[in-house]
């Protein structure tokens, strides 16, 4: 079965960050992710990590002001300089977590551009980021948000447009993060795109829908589609990127009835 990581921007929160670490060991997760780790020190961090025997599977490059609400950089032309700069923000904290797995988010649609020109853009910073993080052998995933309910305005916002990104990048350490809620929202459809495109596929993230709780909450087949990614041979991790209906601990007992 899948490899699950709690992700603690949405698991455990009504703990303090750091508490959030053992009690997801508690829970039997051996990963976690989350939004952002740039809040604490590297150190702090990596220390939670090995204090609860947790493996760091997957964060964020930085989004530029979340709380004033942008969404990631990488598609704005005139932030170049400020994503370079985020790039080896991020590489510093991958290295000392011993991460080797990180998210670019796109960003919000800017008004007063060309789709040309963000395009370009995206495909320029994102072989940047690549060939950087190339260099301590780690991936970078992509992955499509929906903009209709979610994330308005969000540029990054259709799986088909992630995988024709993915042949324009062209780097071999860059790839699909699929979200399952996102993509259930977006197109539907999600069994054939896990067949058509698991060798692309670098992680994979889930909830239900709609209201984006806990896997069997909503209309998403989810025993279904764990069978499926062990049939797929699939071996990377599943984050666990929902909001709880209650608490997280009430909510866990999914793991047991939809994956056995």
């Amino acid at each position: 079965m899948p490899k699950f990581a709690a992700n603690l921007s949405f698991l455990f929160t009504e703990e303090p960050f750091p508490e959030r670490f053992g009690r997801a060991a508690a829970a039997g997760f051996k990963g976690v992710e989350y939004l952002s780790p740039y809040e604490h020190s590297p150190a702090e961090v990596a220390g939670w990590l090995n204090e609860h025997g947790l493996e760091q599977v997957l964060f964020n490059l930085p989004a530029g002001n979340w709380a004033t609400g942008e969404r990631g950089l990488a598609c704005h032309p005139w932030r170049r300089d400020e994503f370079v700069d985020s790039v080896e923000l991020a590489l510093d904290y991958a290295v000392k977590l011993d991460c080797r797995r990180l998210h670019c988010l796109a960003g919000l649609r800017p008004p007063g551009f060309e789709e040309a020109e963000l395009e370009a853009t995206y495909i320029a910073n994102l072989r940047f980021a690549a060939d950087r993080l190339a260099t301590i052998g780690a991936e970078l995933m992509i992955e499509p948000i929906n903009s209709r309910i979610d994330m308005p305005g969000y540029w990054l916002n259709d799986v088909a447009k992630a995988l024709v990104l993915l042949e324009a990048i062209g780097r071999d350490n860059v790839r699909l993060q699929y979200d399952i809620y996102h993509a259930q929202i977006i197109a539907g459809d999600l069994a054939r795109t896990l067949e058509n495109n698991i060798g692309r596929i670098g992680h994979i993230q889930i909830a239900d829908n709609p209201g984006r709780h806990e896997p069997g909450s909503g209309e998403i087949n989810y025993a279904y589609l764990f069978a499926l990614l062990d049939r797929l041979g699939y071996g990377g991790w599943v984050g666990c990127e929902y909001r709880p209906a209650t608490t997280t601990a009430a909510g866990l007992a999914w793991m047991s009835r939809l994956t056995t």
